[in-house]
């Protein structure tokens, strides 16, 4: 099932089309991304199994980190698909370049092939640089030469080439012309600002290409939010090397996204950039490099966002059950994703039926949807939420086909303290009542809050008799208060995401009471985990 153009394309990626990622070294300036070596070299791995065809490490010689990473990657890291890039200047006006110590750094990394960034904004040349026009020419060609000679594949970064192009047309272009001539394999131009349109980007790529001949690439920031378009519009007027970052990473808000674009070159237009197989495992990719960094992957990122494919209207799940064709661009499952569908007090007979085929229950009895469907909108009404809470609305489903409760223990009571001393240190404790296979369990925990101390008394009173409990872990806690009542007595929302090493699922509560909302969630996620390990819910009162 796919709306997207035939796999057409050769069966494997050649040195034709360039796929570039500069994650580690644009990527990383992105605000609250702050890597370690370890962390690159864990990214770099990811990205060659991936199949990009560069890998631009940072600026040996810049900083003692960088440094140390190419001599580490050099070692440790056997790339499969990507050459290693390293990042640096042109020499330094008025300097030769054998004697300028970060070209001699460039050397050094062992890495073989270089990026240079030269100016070719005039202003930038005059202002920036404080140098003139013609002694930048002599510096990209300077540099460009010595890096050549010495065995180095170079690409040249024409940094804000697009505003420079707009200035001083001539000047930008003379640029290009210096890199090419002086042997750089390619010219990328830079929209280091993000402020291009697709519409201008396409003009003057067009332009370059055929005003100078040299093989050009494509550098987009995003700050306009048009760095995918901007980067396949290039791709459309002749560039054919595009430099992105994983997720997007990079200043301010961020570079041309890799996978998007890795996607659109494969799927739209039909070109073969990464190795066979290789575009299954983009969303694994995505989310890993994501947790490296320690940022929660972004849910509707094209491609591989959890929401990527995610369906909630019931007009759509209507037309999904008949053709998936119908509501989706491409079959979720050539990048890695799948299909979900989201069930809310939006949902139609349809959502429900597809959610239940997704969890593998046959609900072909129009009754038993309907009252599924009346169930999910009341519970809905009083603030609950299933598109969030997957592992809440199985087990309503369960409920409700099972005609009754399908729980492995049953509350009597609970109760939190908080208690605040004169020095300011707070104690919480809980204690909770229970009836767990026909016994009855009273235990008491201590946290460093009422719901931590909760679910450390749930899990002191369980676990003697479910030591499966053992294996699960909370390992998210979001609280959203309600529309209604006025400040403190609003109602609640409580959502929690548990896993088991394997897995990770979420459920829902909802009362005027944060603690009793939270209370909900946490038997939901107790109850399901206990499901997901195989046991089979049994008698958990005196009945």
């Amino acid at each position: 099932m796919t709306k997207a153009a035939p796999d057409t394309a050769e069966d494997a990626p050649s040195d034709a089309f360039h796929v570039f990622d500069t994650t580690l070294r644009d990527g990383a300036q992105r605000e609250g991304i702050n890597l370690t070596v370890a962390d690159k070299l864990t990214i770099a791995r990811h990205l060659d199994d991936f199949g990009v065809g560069f890998i631009e490490g940072g600026w040996p010689g810049a900083n003692p980190r960088d440094t140390e990473f190419f001599a580490r990657a050099r070692a440790e890291i056997p790339f499969r698909n990507a050459a290693l890039v390293a990042f640096g200047a042109t020499r330094r006006a008025g300097v030769d370049v054998a004697e300028d110590p970060q070209v001699k750094a460039l050397l050094d990394s062992g890495a073989p092939v270089v990026t240079l960034v030269a100016k070719s904004h005039d202003r930038h040349v005059e202002l920036a640089l404080r140098t003139t026009l013609e002694e930048n020419l002599a510096m990209v060609r300077d540099t460009v030469a010595h890096l050549v000679a010495r065995g180095r594949r170079v690409f040249v970064d024409c940094e804000h080439f697009f505003d420079g192009y707009l200035a001083n047309p001539s000047y930008a272009l003379d640029v290009v012309r210096a890199a090419h001539g002086a042997g750089a394999d390619v010219v990328v131009l830079c929209d280091t600002n993000g402020g291009m349109l697709p519409a201008q980007v396409q003009a003057v790529v067009r332009t370059v290409v055929a005003d100078t001949g040299a093989r050009i690439g494509m550098h987009a920031q995003d700050d306009s939010g048009c760095a995918v378009a901007n980067t396949l519009t290039a791709v459309d007027a002749g560039a054919t090397h595009v430099q992105c970052t994983a997720n997007g990473y990079g200043e301010r808000v961020g570079n041309a996204n890799l996978f998007p674009v890795v996607a659109a070159l494969e799927l739209k237009y039909g070109r073969r950039v990464l190795p066979p197989g290789a575009l299954t495992e983009m969303t694994r990719v995505s989310h890993a490099i994501a947790e490296v960094v320690n940022l929660a992957p972004a849910t509707h990122q094209p491609y591989v966002g959890v929401s990527a494919f995610a369906h909630k209207a019931g007009l759509h799940a209507s037309a999904i059950k008949v053709d998936p064709d119908l509501y989706q661009h491409i079959d979720p499952e050539r990048v890695g994703n799948s299909m979900r569908m989201l069930v809310s007090d939006m949902a139609g007979r349809a959502s429900v039926e597809l959610k239940g085929r997704e969890l593998g229950y046959d609900l072909t009895d129009r009754a038993l949807v309907g009252r599924i469907v009346e169930r999910v909108k009341e519970r809905e009404l009083r603030g609950f939420t299933y598109e969030a809470a997957d592992a809440s609305f199985e087990l309503l489903l369960r409920e409700t086909v099972h005609d009754g409760p399908q729980r492995f223990f049953h509350l009597e009571s609970w109760r939190a303290i908080t208690d605040q001393r004169a020095d300011g240190t707070v104690d919480n404790e809980a204690t909770v009542r229970l009836w767990a296979k026909g016994e009855r369990v009273l235990a008491t925990g201590e946290g460093n809050g009422p719901v931590n101390a909760l679910d450390r008394a749930l899990r002191a009173g369980l676990e003697r008799t479910f030591p499966q409990l053992a294996r699960i872990e909370l390992v998210d806690y979001k609280v959203r208060i309600l529309e209604g009542r006025h400040g403190t007595q609003s109602t609640t929302r409580v959502l929690i995401t548990s896993s088991d090493g394997t897995a990770e699922w979420s459920t829902v509560g909802v009362a005027d009471n944060v603690i009793a909302a939270s209370w909900q969630a946490l038997d939901d996620a107790y109850t399901y985990g206990l499901l997901r390990a195989g046991l089979r819910p049994g008698t958990s009162s005196r009945g």
